[in-house]
């Protein structure tokens, strides 16, 4: 495993053993796991550590990877002939693919408690499709416990770039990286 890794999974691991709060706003209860984009299948092989960590810290551990929510959103559509026949209009039909996985993961943070953590794996997938940004803020309001972004990108104080894109968004979540120096 990469030090890089490495580092972001002491990272994480200090941060989940601090005590949680009450009360917290849905943002102030994700956290986002920053890593390179060049590392995502290493990241994979090594979820586990977070999950390992999160456990030894008293917390339960879910994970959702949605690394295949469009090809199977897609293929489930009515209509996926006809976008494959004119891509160009595929446009349209991305607020219903939002909008089913927004409830997808909603109904999946419904089953957890206050005492989880839930991982979101696969976010580098909707690159094109749909925003992290969205996603995450239509869901924060519903989470319980804590929602691990596990994100391939940068953030410079609170602006994520998903796969180091050139737009970037300002969110108020707890930023995890390799070089964090935990300020408690």
């Amino acid at each position: 495993m990469s030090s890089r890794l490495t580092r972001l999974i002491e990272s994480y691991e200090a941060l989940i053993q601090v005590p949680w709060q009450d009360g917290l706003a849905g943002a102030q209860k994700v956290l986002f796991a920053v890593y390179d984009k060049t590392e995502e299948l290493e990241l994979r092989a090594h979820v586990i550590e977070f999950e390992i960590a999160t456990q030894n810290a008293g917390h339960s551990w879910s994970k959702i990877d949605i690394s295949n929510a469009f090809p199977e959103w897609m293929t489930a559509h009515e209509y996926r002939d006809g976008y494959f026949e004119s891509p160009d209009e595929l446009d349209t039909c991305l607020p219903d693919f939002i909008d089913a996985l927004v409830e997808n993961i909603s109904a999946h943070l419904a089953t957890q408690d206050a005492n989880a953590v839930v991982a979101l794996l696969g976010v580098g997938c909707l690159f094109g499709f749909a925003k992290t940004s969205e996603v995450v803020g239509r869901i924060a309001a519903q989470v319980q416990g804590r929602l691990l972004v596990l994100f391939p990108g940068e953030v410079d104080q609170n602006n994520y770039r998903l796969l180091d894109a050139r737009d970037g968004w300002n969110y108020q979540a707890v930023p995890i990286t390799a070089s964090d120096k935990l300020n408690l």
